[in-house]
């Protein structure tokens, strides 16, 4: 079982950010630590602070020296695969080979206020098939950026590259571990021909998110991938008040097959937030 945590960078400052990433990076039984990927607020003021992902995640890497760190999961709608293959090469290098590449479809139409995000930053906004058929061709043309030698192209239905290659290489061979979010059964099929790691956000009927993790084991034998390749992580929030609640969705999600553990801080974060994650929710287990 390994154990993370995650701070979503809105309603909230840099510094305070800081202060938990740094104090997780001294705690053994934490071991990654996630931002998201969002440019307006999803929660609270919709006028509040939000920082953009990458750039945070870069300076993050660069104030800490444990951590496997990574964002829970990148858009795939606001950056041209491309650069972002470049924009990850660079954090991994800034971080000495930490990254968990992180990656989703995007265009999250079931949350109002993710919506409006593409309009305010002139991002184009799609059907989840179209976004999800664009994942998948953003998934090859990154991992070929992050492993070719040699400069090649790429015609897609959503990616076309002339002469594309990727100079200087991510630190991790043969590329950062790929981490998929999401549930649907065609972004599941994705996580099977690319995913290291899956996560799906928990909290809900344990027995709802067992079966997609079984559909994504079916997805695997369809393409004669070993399920057992593939992370089950899950996302579940922390709550200060009830860190017993919280062990139980652990324990629940560990019976299920959930490894791989990703524990949501709501700020303010109290001083010490992380120890105390440490003690009442893994220690106590």
């Amino acid at each position: 079982m390994s154990f993370g945590i995650m701070t979503a960078p809105q309603q909230v400052g840099y510094d305070e950010i800081l202060r938990v990433w740094r104090e997780a990076d001294t705690v053994p039984e934490i071991e990654h630590a996630w931002l998201f990927d969002h440019l307006m607020p999803i929660a609270g003021d919709p006028a509040g602070p939000i920082f953009e992902g990458w750039t945070l995640l870069s300076a993050l890497a660069a104030s800490t020296a444990r951590l496997r760190i990574g964002l829970l999961v990148t858009s795939n709608r606001f950056r041209p695969p491309a650069m972002l293959a470049k924009i990850a090469t660079t954090v991994d290098i800034v971080s000495g080979g930490r990254l968990d590449f992180g990656i989703g479809a995007g265009s999250r139409p079931s949350h109002p206020l993710a919506r409006r995000e593409y309009d305010a930053h002139g991002l184009p906004y799609h059907t989840q098939d179209d976004a999800v058929a664009a994942l998948a061709e953003a998934c090859t043309v990154i991992r070929r950026l992050w492993t070719s030698t040699e400069p090649f192209d790429f015609t897609g239905a959503h990616v076309s590259l002339t002469g594309a290659f990727g100079n200087p290489r991510p630190v991790q061979h043969p590329h950062p571990p790929i981490v998929i979010g999401g549930r649907a059964s065609a972004t599941l099929r994705v996580a099977a021909e690319h995913a290291n790691v899956w996560n799906i956000p928990g909290g809900g009927d344990i027995e709802d998110l067992a079966s997609r993790s079984r559909l994504l084991d079916s997805f695997c034998e369809e393409i004669g991938r070993d399920p057992a390749e593939i992370t089950r992580s899950i996302f579940l929030p922390v709550d200060y008040e009830r860190p017993e609640a919280t062990r139980a969705k652990i324990a629940e999600a560990a019976e299920a097959g959930f490894g791989h553990f990703v524990l949501g801080l709501a700020n303010p974060y109290p001083e010490g937030v992380v120890e105390w994650v440490a003690e009442k929710l893994i220690r106590q287990r």
